[in-house]
């Protein structure tokens, strides 16, 4: 029901095919693969990851280019999950309820299929009381699940 009328709503589709983005510093082109196994973009390193993670929201992804590990630009990519994947237990019910971010995690590849350009990222203040909170967080002894 909307606010014109009582009748029920009717859906007239759904979206099966969703795109995916992954944040990094990594220079990749498309074709490449994003395994698990490579050094961590987040946590105590030297770490190596168990998953690859991915989001369908391109907010989420900015914040993965821009807290990632390592030297240069952080970059976007569109990527597609080669196998099952699960929501991110990072990000999801602990900390917020559901999935919001629309973030999930893999132990198979992603494959790259492009890039996003032209993305602004978040204010420096805004990223400098992210990396506050995280290492906040390490000094206490939380880690990412990546189990």
């Amino acid at each position: 029901m909307s606010w014109r009328t009582r009748a029920p709503l009717v859906v007239l589709g759904e979206v099966t095919q969703w795109t995916h983005y992954h944040g990094t510093r990594a220079e990749l082109r498309p074709g490449d693969l994003i395994a698990p196994g490579h050094a961590a973009n987040f946590g105590p390193a030297p770490r190596r990851a168990n998953f690859v993670y991915f989001t369908r929201t391109l907010d989420a992804s900015i914040w993965g280019a821009e807290l990632a590990a390592g030297e240069g630009p952080g970059r976007i990519y569109v990527v597609e999950p080669t196998g099952p994947f699960e929501d991110d237990p990072n990000l999801t019910n602990a900390r917020f309820r559901g999935n919001p971010t629309k973030s999930f995690r893999s132990r198979a590849p992603l494959r790259v299929t492009g890039e996003v350009s032209g993305w602004s990222g978040h204010p420096p203040e805004r990223i400098r009381a992210m990396k506050e909170g995280l290492a906040r967080l390490a000094r206490a002894g939380v880690a990412p699940d990546d189990g």
